[in-house]
């Protein structure tokens, strides 16, 4: 199994399945779809869930089962727990990750159009493909589509077909991509509020995933924001952060001691029911900046709950 013919099949087979997503979540946005009580790790936004995301996922496992069988030799981890999980690989080289709805807190509210479908394929070592879907933003929807070196990021067209749509947009040449001091940070839980108050004393401009204008892979793809500082940060939505800021020439690190980040060690979250990477980790396509986030977290408390 070659990573490439993964990566070609994604890129060929996953944007219908997201445009079929994405118009199904807005069609059950309109009413109450709430679910209580499946998480309790003290998060609003990480406690969120909605049918959407359970019907979602259900959706994307299904096309990933059917389309093409390379997809079942790889490891599936997904967000929740719906749909035909067993039938792919429980060992393998590459792991595809599902968040059906990053979001999830703004989609239930219906207080913003930021939320998105996200697929990302990985190693022990990196990501090498990543697919967002935010249905709300934009006309009919924007891309953002990371695969080798090139990063796309605009418009859909329904009148034509989905992977023509993201062949068809302009890569993002990392010089001509501005630079921004916005920084997206969470998982600090109850030391929130603190560590926004570090980051706007050492002149950058913290937002939390409630406080952002949009979607945050669309953001910092466009240089909108700068990048983010996360806790123990989960491996659905965080991977396609790092993948972009590698592509631009940064990365993202380990603050406690500035090594890159990889996939090898992961721990089960079973507040959260979500797996999660250890410690606080910084990420930028800025050398400078990353430099500046592991300096003001390096001595943050790396353990998530450690209240018990």
């Amino acid at each position: 199994m070659q990573r490439q013919d993964i990566t070609d099949s994604l890129s060929t087979y996953m944007p219908p399945v997201f445009r079929w997503a994405g118009a199904m979540a807005r069609q059950l946005r309109q009413y109450e779809i709430s679910v209580s009580g499946k998480k309790t790790s003290g998060s609003a936004s990480t406690d969120a869930l909605t049918l959407a995301d359970l019907s979602v996922q259900e959706l994307l496992v299904a096309a990933l089962r059917d389309s093409d069988p390379i997809f079942r030799q790889c490891r599936l981890e997904a967000e929740e727990s719906t749909g035909d999980l067993e039938r792919f690989a429980s060992q393998s080289d590459y792991t595809i990750a599902l968040d059906p709805i990053d979001g999830t807190q703004q989609y239930r509210d219906r207080n913003g159009d930021g939320w998105c479908v996200m697929l990302n394929l990985r190693s022990v070592e990196t990501v090498h493909y990543s697919l967002v879907y935010i249905p709300e933003w934009g006309p009919h929807g924007t891309w953002v589509e990371a695969v080798g070196d090139r990063i796309v990021c605009g418009d859909d067209d329904p009148s034509r077909p989905a992977p023509d749509v993201l062949q068809s947009l302009t890569p993002i040449m990392p010089g001509a991509r501005p630079d921004s001091n916005k920084i997206c940070f969470g998982g600090f839980l109850q030391d929130d509020a603190a560590m926004g108050q570090v980051l706007t004393e050492a002149g950058l401009d913290g937002y939390t995933g409630a406080q952002l204008p949009g979607c945050l892979f669309e953001l910092f793809a466009r240089g909108l924001f700068g990048g983010q500082l996360i806790h123990t940060p989960n491996i659905y939505d965080f991977p396609v952060t790092l993948h972009l800021a590698r592509i631009l020439g940064g990365d993202a690190l380990w603050v406690h001691n500035q090594q890159p980040v990889h996939f090898e060690e992961l721990w089960v979250d079973e507040r959260a029911h979500a797996l999660r990477l250890p410690g606080i980790v910084a990420c930028s396509a800025n050398r400078e900046t990353l430099a500046l986030l592991c300096d003001l977290a390096k001595d943050w408390e790396p353990v998530r709950y450690r209240h018990g």
